[in-house]
């Protein structure tokens, strides 16, 4: 007896084409960056990008493979998510050593594209962050914010200041960084200071988180950005609903029923959306097809787990974001998620 295949039409879906689609997805975001940012963020998105490229290219001859997967986009995607969950003020080696670390043990030592356990810029992004603290949250003040100390769209003294550091410009790290809103109000309380008077004290405004004038990593303060490229996504259907707005409901309702309880401990639930990584997590981060669950219903409950541990995490934690330790977290819990939400085989 012979065996055919019933004809089938293609989508025109590639890697490729998903790839290029989030890329464009996040150029809001990228743009922001460099308008916030100057030169630093071109020159930290320019050297994780080419690293991971690099680091793929020679990972795969290494191993004996063809070096035709760089072609497919997902590199690049790699070392432009990791440049923009990183401060615009990180040494050049800092850079590169989180963007080998993608590749190396976020991707290809699990197998590489498709086999990974974990969101590999994620994975980067909160090793660096363990590994160097100080560097981590040291945010520089963005341009149009106040009166920024330099200049950053003078090339010059932002190269120096990411080979050189701070010393080049005879200036402190002090005195051309500021607190990320997140970080403040974590501070603040630490202190017995009220939530509200913490957010007086850094002359907090909505707006301003909502359009990026913040603090805080190159690619997460802007959340219109952000949210642009998400619905773009959605658009497209590169990503569902599913798991972005579980994940920013389950926030918010958190960040509501508990601001109504104590508003002078816990901060409200429009703060809690615009600040920090949420927006870049939901939409780019925790949909990642590779490592989140691949059913609906699995995709809500990876959702909502990453909503309570970032809600959680910013709340109790030692540290003052949550959002990407919440989906790396998360990412453990997936073969069991899809284990227990199967759906069921028809017949049976």
């Amino acid at each position: 007896m012979i065996h055919l295949s019933s004809p089938h039409m293609h989508g025109g879906d590639s890697i490729r084409m998903t790839m290029l689609s989030v890329i464009f997805a996040l150029l809001p975001a990228t743009i922001v960056s460099v308008y916030l940012f100057g030169w630093l963020a071109f020159l930290l998105i320019t050297i994780s990008m080419v690293t991971c490229l690099i680091t793929e290219f020679i990972s795969l001859r290494l191993m004996g493979r063809s070096a035709s997967p760089i072609g497919d986009g997902s590199a690049a995607l790699t070392g432009l998510l990791l440049a923009l969950t990183l401060p615009a003020y990180l040494p050049w080696w800092m850079v590169i050593l989180a963007s080998v670390m993608a590749i190396l043990l976020g991707k290809q030592l699990y197998g590489g594209l498709g086999y990974n356990l974990f969101n590999p810029a994620l994975a980067a992004r909160v090793i660096l962050l363990i590994s160097f603290p100080l560097n981590m949250t040291a945010w520089i003040i963005p341009m149009h914010v106040g009166t920024p100390v330099i200049d950053l769209y003078d090339f010059n003294a932002c190269l120096n200041l990411l080979i050189f550091g701070p010393e080049s410009l005879n200036r402190a790290l002090d005195a051309i960084t500021m607190a990320s809103p997140l970080g403040h109000i974590k501070t603040e309380w630490s202190q017995g200071i009220s939530v509200t008077n913490a957010l007086r004290s850094y002359d907090y405004s909505y707006l301003d988180a909502f359009l990026g004038r913040e603090a805080g990593s190159i690619g997460e303060t802007s959340a219109l950005a952000l949210l642009l490229g998400g619905i773009y996504m959605l658009a497209r259907h590169t990503i569902s609903w599913h798991i972005p707005f579980t994940y920013l409901a389950t926030v918010l309702i958190l960040a509501a029923v508990f601001n109504l309880i104590d508003p002078a401990h816990y901060a409200p639930p429009l703060f809690h959306l615009l600040a920090g990584g949420l927006m870049l997590c939901a939409f780019f981060m925790a949909t990642d097809p590779v490592s989140s669950p691949v059913t609906p219903m699995g995709q809500i409950v990876f959702g909502v787990g990453c909503g309570v541990l970032t809600w959680s995490i910013r709340t109790y934690g030692g540290y003052p974001e949550g959002a990407m330790f919440a989906v790396i977290l998360m990412n453990c819990t997936v073969p069991l998620i899809d284990h227990y939400c199967r759906p069921r085989v028809y017949g049976r």
